[in-house]
């Protein structure tokens, strides 16, 4: 699936977005009415006790209206004078194998579609209303990534190294909400080389230690799952 690369913003967006200050200003409110508990970040806030959970998730959620790359770019970006923390908390917070993300994910996800339904003009016509599954090319430039794995794309019919990404989400007619993902290798026929991996190359991947019954550790469980398998098990939780 090819990234949609256009900028034409919707007339809707437009009529939302007029200022800058009204964008932020509606941002800081919807974050306001979100419903998030504080106790699954418990766990995590034992690693690191100088920032609450609470305030480096809200920071992650800021990190698009900011220009915020990636973890990488935030100690020069704005945002950076809010907390004085390098990467590394977050680096800590977000590989925290202790944590249900996928569930954190999904709770937000469905307040979302619950304010857009709310908020929504109601036509005669009924839209279309949907679960949409795609996987997706995920290649990586690196050889030591956990788990990386030979993968074909069926957009430029070439191999690469990296990941499947398998991606859910749901359509009403006119939105789209991403509700959940998981990553995946291709193991592929030869069983000389698993994974198009060489014992050599295998070898210098990343492996990380999770405990056995770690929400981290089911997430790694699903990569040796099917696809169509695993995104059924979603759809009936999500369900």
């Amino acid at each position: 699936m090819l990234r949609y690369k256009g900028t034409i913003k919707i007339s809707e967006l437009q009529n939302y977005f007029s200022s800058s200050e009204k964008a932020v200003q509606t941002l800081f409110k919807e974050l306001r009415r979100l419903r998030i508990n504080n106790k699954p970040f418990k766990a995590i806030e034992k690693i690191n006790t100088l920032y609450s959970g609470s305030q480096l998730f809200t920071l992650l959620l800021l990190f698009p209206v900011y220009a915020v790359k990636d973890v990488s770019h935030f100690t020069k970006s704005s945002l950076s004078q809010l907390l004085s923390c390098g990467k590394d908390v977050f680096y800590e917070f977000l590989n925290c194998p202790l944590f249900n993300w996928q569930k954190l994910s999904i709770h937000i996800t469905k307040q979302l579609i619950c304010r857009v339904e709310k908020h929504s003009c109601k036509s005669e016509k009924l839209p279309v209303r949907c679960l949409i599954a795609d996987d997706t090319d995920l290649p990586k430039s690196g050889r030591c990534f956990e788990f990386l794995s030979r993968i074909y794309s069926h957009v430029t019919h070439s191999f690469n190294y990296g990941f499947k990404g398998l991606f859910l989400g749901y359509h009403d007619g006119k939105s789209f909400f991403g509700l959940d993902f998981s990553l995946h290798g291709e193991k592929g026929k030869d069983k000389e080389k698993p994974y198009g991996l060489t014992k050599k190359q295998a070898k210098k991947r990343y492996t990380g230690k999770r405990p056995g019954k770690s929400f981290g550790q089911q997430r790694i469980n699903d990569y040796f799952k099917t696809k169509g398998r695993l995104q059924q098990n979603a759809q009936l939780q999500i369900l």
